[in-house]
């Protein structure tokens, strides 16, 4: 039965973490423009001179 005690602990835990990297990840900017990169990959470089 211990161990259930263990395994919620590190679950909430380990729930902790991804929601502060998630945070960090909005706050960095990392959502910002999620469909430039999508489109940028249709339209071709512009020469080079």
């Amino acid at each position: 039965m211990t161990i259930m005690l263990y395994l919620i602990a590190m679950s909430l835990v380990m729930g902790g973490i991804g929601l502060v990297v998630f945070l960090w990840c909005l706050r960095s900017g990392q959502y910002d423009d999620p469909e430039g990169a999508a489109n940028r990959i249709l339209f071709d470089d512009p020469p080079q001179e």
